[in-house]
């Protein structure tokens, strides 16, 4: 059989990995596979280019993706799923595997409801896509968040200063959360929880009043204050609907510096997190994933996407993992309130 495959969405670390699982997976099966450019864009004009062993050799370790990534969605053209099945049809194609996240895979399951035959693998460093326990890149990108925190630490004792780091999370905070546990911040905002300006302030003056002089701050790009003291960060929106977010944290420094008189500074993580060699932990994940991805493609397992579920890889149905976004629970944020107390 043949298979086509595409990583749409942000990158991160780990997509080549899963590739490369996916490559030797098929050449183990003597199936074949070729390889969309950048996500969706490459079926709607039929930009491909042959998958082969040699092709693959040497990029585990190697952040990206080689195929390349977009936002483009199908479904913003009238004839977007026609432009998809051509695009099968001409390369014969039994199906398409489809790696990323909310985005490209909720295009992926409309496609497999108009009948096009696909097999999704979840990648985002936010970690909220539903039916899976965790995707690959997040372990990177918390490595990455809570070494910048460690040394936001130095500096902010050294100049008795309020450090605020800005990591990304639209919606869900898990990378907020595990690098601000991880790094032993003062101060976690989320987006599950909208914040109060004043009570982020009181608390962080009570430190310095117990003879802390200085604190660090963690904030998800998505999190917003309740009472709007601080105005929503935004900007245009993709072809999928979503703002470019960015800018939490420098309107933190403003608000927070004003308000308690303390020197306070921020720092924008950005696309750090999502760059450079992927963890171990996320080499081995994303393997895993790619193989039962093509393991479920030769199998003719169309509309369903490889999971993690505890320590095993399970496959899912595609519809349910992107039903709903997987977001911190109550207990997780009650673990934080216990140890920011």
């Amino acid at each position: 059989m043949r298979v086509g495959m595409l990583t749409g969405g942000g990158d991160c670390p780990g997509l080549n990995a899963v590739i490369r699982a996916v490559v030797r997976r098929a050449h183990g099966y003597g199936d074949g596979v070729i390889g969309f450019r950048d996500g969706w864009r490459g079926p709607i004009e039929n930009d491909v280019e042959a998958l082969t062993l040699e092709a693959v050799r040497g990029i585990l370790p190697q952040g990206g993706t080689i195929l390349g990534s977009s936002r483009t969605n199908p479904f913003k053209r009238d004839d977007g799923v026609d432009l998809v099945r051509r695009a099968l049809e001409a390369h014969s194609l039994d199906g398409l595997i489809a790696i990323g996240g909310e985005d490209t895979l909720g295009a992926a399951a409309k496609l497999f409801d108009a009948g096009v035959n696909v097999v999704g693998v979840p990648k985002t460093i936010d970690n909220d896509l539903g039916g899976t326990d965790m995707t690959f890149g997040f372990d990177t990108a918390v490595q990455v968040a809570t070494e910048a925190i460690d040394r936001l630490h130095t500096t902010a004792e050294s100049h008795n200063r309020i450090m605020i780091l800005e990591v990304m999370g639209r919606h869900a905070g898990w990378i907020a959360m595990h690098s601000g546990l991880a790094g032993g911040a003062d101060v976690i905002l989320v987006p599950e929880r909208p914040f109060d300006i004043d009570e982020v302030c009181a608390r962080l003056e009570r430190r310095f009043a117990r003879g802390r002089h200085f604190a660090i701050v963690v904030v998800s790009e998505g999190a917003l204050p309740s009472g709007g003291d601080i105005e929503a960060v935004g900007a245009q929106t993709d072809e999928f609907g979503h703002a470019r977010l960015g800018g939490i944290g420098p309107r933190l420094e403003q608000e927070i510096g004003q308000r308690t008189g303390y020197e306070t500074r921020a720092t924008v993580l950005g696309h750090i997190q999502r760059g450079g060699t992927p963890t171990a932990f996320d080499r081995v994940l994303a393997t895993r994933l790619g193989l039962a991805a093509m393991e479920a493609a030769h199998d003719g397992r169309w509309g369903t996407m490889a999971s993690l579920r505890s320590t095993r890889i399970e496959m899912v149905a595609l519809a349910d993992a992107v039903a709903q976004l997987r977001v911190l629970s109550d207990e997780d944020l009650r673990i934080a309130d216990a140890l920011l107390e």
